[in-house]
């Protein structure tokens, strides 16, 4: 039996089934294989001109790991991010469409759960700053300390940013292992706006230095898709800027200058010490506190790349001056950051409701079964604790 589409075409319909199996990264000929058909016949179903069976969609479906609904469904939004970063010089890489097809399917995720529970994003976006002729250092210290006051930010450290970003700008980021040379990934796209792909293989600081990166892309390129490489040095002036924008926004100048005049009185050297108890208070890396002391005149030029000669600053040294494991911080992190607050919320929503199963969740987001069932846990306390006394008004 053929199926039917009241409200897509069938070129429609064949375009949607194209992004969901490349963003599940199968080819025509192993989807074809799935629902046994020619490969030529799946060529002729994605172009439109071959109306798709019922069973055919579902079993592709389930198979891209998505649902017939969310491909038929009128207001589902379907994206392809690939061809975006493609564009980007040396960004061409397995690695980079491995990364935007992962960004690609976990934003589509988020949206198909905001639209069967029907509620809608709030985007609370600054206006946007181009980066303008003159002093890029300057004009990205100054963009920082604006974006901090518009947010209602005090002078000191910005304590979970991915929070930040998520629920108080309304910019959808994620939190997924990439490929280790690979920080981060921004995109825009109108239908579904912001959006942010972080490397939770890296440290908590660098997690949080991508944010802030990719955040002075947001509020000055938005339009211009981003990747963020750990082994690339800035070149253009809107990465300076972003880098800038980083360190100025995570380590206001005011901020830093006081705690490092509070930890150094009395002392006459820099020492190892020092560092780790500034990067640790401002959540960020040993190397960019650092760096900004350098920037602001706290430390001499070249004082990273001293500690660097002379053994470096190790986790173990951190783990004697803090009292805590850096291994068991950023396990800590990485489990409360892999499903951002909002998202969270609409898992679970979405669950409680029967919408989706465990396994159904566990595609859709890209996560293991026990991440889900953390992500659920206390779930069913709420469900068995709801009162007309705590019910929200409508």
């Amino acid at each position: 039996m053929a199926l039917i589409a009241t409200r897509l075409t069938d070129r429609e319909i064949g375009q949607r089934l194209r992004i969901s199996r490349q963003v599940a990264r199968l080819t025509q000929a192993e989807a074809a294989e799935v629902i046994q058909i020619a490969r030529t016949t799946l060529v002729a179903i994605e172009q439109g001109r071959r109306r798709i069976k019922t069973r055919e969609l579902q079993e592709l479906a389930f198979c891209y790991g998505t649902s017939a609904n969310a491909i038929l469904r009128q207001d589902a939004v379907h994206l392809d991010l690939v061809p975006q970063f493609r564009r980007l010089p040396r960004s061409g890489d397995q690695a980079t469409d491995s990364a935007a097809r992962m960004l690609t399917d976990l934003v589509s995720a988020e949206v198909e759960l905001e639209n069967v529970l029907g509620v809608d994003r709030s985007r609370n976006y600054p206006r946007e700053r181009p980066i303008l002729p003159g002093n890029v250092a300057a004009q990205a210290e100054q963009d920082a300390q604006d974006l901090r006051v518009w947010l209602g930010l005090r002078a000191g450290p910005v304590k979970d940013i991915v929070s930040l970003v998520d629920l108080d700008l309304g910019i959808r980021v994620y939190v997924r292992p990439l490929e280790g040379r690979i920080s981060g990934l921004f995109a825009y796209a109108d239908a579904v706006g912001a959006c942010m792909l972080l490397n939770g293989n890296h440290p908590i600081g660098r997690r949080a230095y991508t944010v802030a990166h990719e955040l002075g892309h947001f509020l000055s390129t938005r339009r211009e898709p981003g990747v963020l490489r750990a082994d690339s040095s800035p070149r253009s002036r809107e990465e300076r800027y972003a880098n800038y924008f980083a360190r100025a926004f995570l380590t206001p100048a005011r901020a830093v200058k006081q705690l490092f005049a509070e930890l150094t009185a009395g002392h006459s050297h820099l020492t190892r010490r020092h560092v780790i108890l500034l990067a640790h208070s401002f959540g960020v890396s040993r190397e960019a506190m650092v760096r900004r002391l350098e920037e602001l005149r706290l430390a001499r030029d070249g004082t990273w790349d001293w500690f660097q000669d002379q053994g470096g600053i190790t986790d173990r040294q951190v783990e004697q001056a803090l009292g805590v494991s850096p291994d068991r911080e950023q396990e800590r992190a990485s489990h409360r950051e892999a499903v951002p607050p909002r998202l969270a919320l609409l898992a679970r929503e979405a669950w409680k409701k029967t919408f989706y199963s465990e396994g159904q969740l566990a595609r859709l987001l890209r996560l293991h079964r026990l991440e889900v069932r953390q992500l659920l846990d206390g779930v069913e306390t709420e469900k068995h604790e709801a009162d007309e006394l705590v019910e929200l008004p409508r």
